[in-house]
This record gives C-alpha cells, sequence and structure tokens, in this order.
C-alpha cells in the first residue's frame, strides 16, 4: 500500500470528492490545489479529453512539485455529433453558465430529436515531477431524458438516463461511483497504479 498525495487540478469539489473515494483505497491522498498552496487554470486547448487532462496534469505538477491528477470529462450525445464533448463546461456560452441553463440550452437542441443516446466520458491523467504520464478513460452509456429528475450529482446528472430508467442525479454517492465515468476511469487508473507498483 502506497502513501502518497496526489494534487487535484480542478477546483470542483464534486470531483475532489469522487476522486478521494476511489483513489483513497490505494493509500492516495487525493489534496485540493488550495491545500497545495498552488492556484493553477491551465487554458484547456486540447480536442480530445485526453489532451486536456494532460494538460490540466502537467501545468498543477509543475507549479507544485507534486504529482498532479488531473479529469477530463465530458458529454457526448451521439444526435449531435459527439457535441458537446471537449466543450461540456462551456456548452451554451461560456464557463460563466450554470448547469441549469446548459441542461435547458442541451433540451432545446434535443427537443426534435427522436434517437437520444449519449455517453458520458472521462480521461484522468497523472503527471509525474519525474516526467512519466498515466491516463486512464472511463465511459458511461445513457440517453438524454426529456425532462431534469434527481437532485444529486452535477453537471448533466438530472438529464442523463440510464439503462434502469433512473436518471445519473437520482443515485447516492455509492453508486454513482460504481458505475459513473469517472469511476469506471478511476478503476482503470487504479489497476495501471497497481500494476505499476508491480514492476
Amino acid at each position: 500500500m502506497r502513501d502518497e498525495r496526489f494534487v487535484l487540478a480542478s477546483h470542483n469539489p464534486g470531483k475532489l470528492a469522487e476522486m478521494r473515494d476511489i483513489l483513497g483505497e490505494l493509500g492516495i491522498r487525493v489534496i485540493s490545489q488550495r491545500e497545495a498552496g498552488v492556484d493553477v487554470e491551465p487554458e484547456e486547448t486540447g480536442e480530445t479529453f485526453e489532451e486536456n487532462a494532460v494538460i490540466k496534469a502537467v501545468a498543477v505538477m509543475k507549479a507544485c512539485g507534486l504529482p498532479a491528477v488531473a479529469d477530463d470529462s465530458g458529454l457526448a450525445v451521439d444526435a449531435l455529433g459527439g457535441a458537446p464533448g471537449v466543450y461540456s463546461a462551456r456548452y451554451g456560452g461560456g464557463h460563466d453558465r450554470s448547469d441549469a441553463d446548459r441542461n435547458a440550452f442541451l433540451l432545446k437542441n434535443m427537443e426534435n430529436e427522436e434517437h437520444r443516446g449519449a455517453k458520458y466520458v472521462s480521461v484522468i491523467a497523472v503527471a509525474y515531477p519525474d516526467g512519466r504520464v498515466i491516463t486512464a478513460r472511463g465511459e458511461c452509456r445513457g440517453e438524454i431524458a426529456r425532462e431534469e429528475k434527481g437532485a444529486g450529482g452535477f453537471g448533466y446528472d438530472p438529464l442523463f438516463l440510464l439503462p434502469d430508467g433512473r436518471h445519473m442525479a437520482e443515485l447516492s454517492k455509492e453508486e454513482k461511483n460504481r458505475i459513473s465515468h469517472r469511476g469506471n476511469a478511476l478503476r482503470e487508473l487504479k489497476r495501471k497504479l497497481t500494476e505499476q507498483d508491480q514492476k
């Protein structure tokens, strides 16, 4: 079992809680940028989730000298050609829009669509001071509901309809960690980190 700290390259408390829950099982303590004494907001210029996750992790690692972990995630809607994709957090007009604004914009764009398939995608990158970078990808399939439901989660969770008929925002934190894109990516990262330890 390791005893290690990763600095999270995000100011999102939801992501911090999910990363702490899952990586904590490996003995990794995920700390916020504030706890590490840095405040970095790199520009996400990548065209893929992988590129953006690496950009963020490397920038924070360089700023604090500790391993940094970043997640780039979003919603890819089939009928919209994979949009909003890497622009999920800026969908419908930039970072100053609320989750409710983005959900309303998505519903408007989907109002005449019969095929509502979608997937959540998460790519997690860990950047080490020695130059190593590890990435792991996770996905969760579902569809876009016609109305919001549930008070949990964040982002597009109230509109994301799972195969069992529930919305992502209706799940408990534990249930969400078991099936979500970020949970799947974190488990893949956990597998890769364990494999690395055994080399």
